[in-house]
């Protein structure tokens, strides 16, 4: 079995709890181990880097030691999580004077950060660890007809590593293939979807939210699959806003695609978080098991 750490981050614990449900229930199934880190924090979203950067270094830096602790690389299903956890193990690796004075705040937790593990997106742990030949032989009811705009949100693939394609990325469509869905081409499917400008401006948010909307309706796509909670929130929750804006009738399911993966691996509804949509996710009915 696949071990890894695994930091849910505050979103999983409350609005995004249908995501961490389901990233439970298809691991299990593909024989991968997620050992929640026992005391885990916030990783400082987005904001927090901007008030004090040091701080926000020492948060992501006390998770990475509690999984350098357990001897175990660390899985973030939320982006934005792991964007600030890969960053700080990456920046933190090449400043040894920050690493060394982070370190003297985490004596207080007896905790070190050193370095020597990776930083996983949970798309990534599937797409590369598992693989498309075992997610494939757990297919029990294939997605078949059903049109899927793989969203990947902007933070993703915007901590580059080697070799890697951030323009035009197709592991999600793969992974959505190896379910039996249809990928459709949306062009806008690393665009980001405002994140939290809604608070500063509203109207640049809901313009970016609108395009991307609108690409995936222009697209055919039935559903739109993400991997983060933010893009999910931002796409489901203001489409009335963006209908009210733009003059549109928007009404287009967001899930993840764990929620997916699972429905394709024959998990009841229930179990994946299905049901709890602001936007029905009528699609989906067809491979539904109660």
């Amino acid at each position: 079995m696949r071990q890894y750490a695994y930091f849910p981050g505050c979103s999983l614990e409350k609005i995004a709890l249908s995501y961490n449900q389901s990233t439970k229930e298809t691991a299990k199934k593909l024989g991968v181990e997620l050992k929640e880190l026992e005391d885990w924090n916030c990783c400082g979203a987005t904001a927090y880097f901007h008030v004090d950067e040091i701080l926000a270094y020492t948060l992501c830096a006390r998770n990475l030691a509690m999984a350098e602790k357990e001897n175990l690389d660390l899985v973030a299903p939320c982006s934005a999580c792991y964007k600030n956890t890969f960053f700080t193990n990456k920046y933190l690796k090449e400043d040894p004077d920050m690493a060394d004075h982070i370190n003297v705040a985490l004596q207080e937790d007896d905790l070190h950060f050193s370095g020597n593990i990776s930083v996983r997106h949970l798309i990534e742990v599937f797409t590369e660890d598992v693989g498309m030949e075992e997610i494939s032989e757990q297919v029990s009811q294939p997605l078949k007809d059903l049109r899927v705009a793989p969203y990947y949100g902007c933070q993703i693939v915007r901590p580059k590593k080697d070799g890697e394609e951030i323009e035009q990325p197709d592991f999600f469509e793969k992974l959505l293939s190896a379910m039996g869905a249809e990928p459709v081409d949306f062009a806008l499917k690393t665009r980001c979807c405002g994140g939290s400008l809604l608070i500063s401006s509203r109207e640049a948010a809901l313009d970016m939210i609108h395009k991307l909307l609108k690409n995936a309706e222009e697209s055919g796509a039935a559903v739109i699959a993400t991997a983060c909670p933010l893009c999910q929130l931002n796409l489901e929750c203001y489409q009335n806003q963006v209908n009210q804006e733009y003059g549109t009738n928007f009404s287009v399911p967001v899930v993840y695609f764990t929620q997916l993966l699972g429905l394709a691996f024959g998990i009841p509804n229930k179990r994946l978080g299905i049901g709890s949509e602001l936007i029905a996710a009528t699609p989906l009915a067809p491979f539904a098991k109660k």
